[in-house]
């Protein structure tokens, strides 16, 4: 499993900010927009197609993308899917999308030219995609048991965090519902959304992830989709053992 990106909606460094974090001479203080791959035994399975997707795949050496689950339907979520053009070469046949039903709409909406009935101009001139929609019960997906995690981003937005094995991926979230909570026992390693210091209306902060993980308890937590309020050494030094911000390309170990 590596974290492709760690970064909020406007990435850090934001654009035109001159604050210290966005300056900064540490590597692990620019994000890109927040994803992960976890390679599985029957390929690699990206969660959500950001902005940079094609400089994140490149930048990790990763070969090939087999299938993507959403999270939810935000910009910063799906608007790398395009690039998912030259896969279909690769593995014979049209990338699998798992996601939910207002997911799937928002994508057939923003990239209509993908999904119409007229001919190609050429082969591979838009993306060749397929559907699976996502209901609350495990799935399975390249040889891997996928469970669904129900988070709340907001007072109306519904999403989805992700658990294979015990490891747990649950970015933009501001809530996690009781039912959820339990899905999520007995983690090693969880990886949450932690945008800042303060409060946000619909993401957790870091206090609030730090309640979360006295409840879980897994073995190692790690920040993600965090802006340019947090520098990657200060917390290092502020947060407790095994709690740390995560940063673009870190490994983790993924048991299943």
């Amino acid at each position: 499993m590596i974290l492709l990106g760690t970064g909020t909606s406007v990435g850090v460094p934001a654009i035109g900010c001159g604050c210290d974090v966005c300056q900064s001479g540490e590597p692990k203080n620019n994000r890109t927009r927040s994803s992960v791959i976890f390679g599985l035994r029957g390929g690699n399975l990206l969660i959500d197609t950001t902005p940079e997707m094609r400089v994140q795949l490149i930048r990790e050496k990763i070969g090939l993308v087999h299938a993507v689950a959403y999270t939810h339907d935000h910009a910063d979520h799906i608007f790398g899917l395009d690039d998912l053009r030259l896969f279909p070469f690769m593995i014979g046949g049209p990338v699998p999308l798992y996601c939910q039903s207002q997911v799937e709409a928002r994508i057939r909406r923003s990239f209509d030219y993908a999904f119409n009935d007229g001919p190609e101009t050429h082969q591979g001139s838009r993306p060749r995609l397929v559907f699976k929609r996502l209901e609350m019960a495990k799935f399975e997906v390249l040889g891997a048991t996928i469970t669904p995690i129900p988070l709340l981003h907001g007072p109306k937005t519904k999403v989805l965090g992700f658990r294979i094995g015990d490891v747990a991926y649950c970015t933009d979230t501001n809530e996690i519902p009781e039912s959820s909570m339990r899905l999520l026992e007995g983690l090693d390693t969880l990886v949450i959304g932690a945008l800042r210091y303060t409060p946000h209306p619909t993401h957790f902060c870091i206090d609030e992830v730090l309640e979360v993980v006295k409840k879980l308890k897994p073995r190692q937590t790690y920040f993600t989709h965090m802006a340019h309020e947090i520098d990657y050494d200060t917390a290092m030094k502020e947060l407790p053992p095994g709690i740390e911000p995560g940063f673009d390309g870190l490994s983790i170990r993924l048991a299943m």
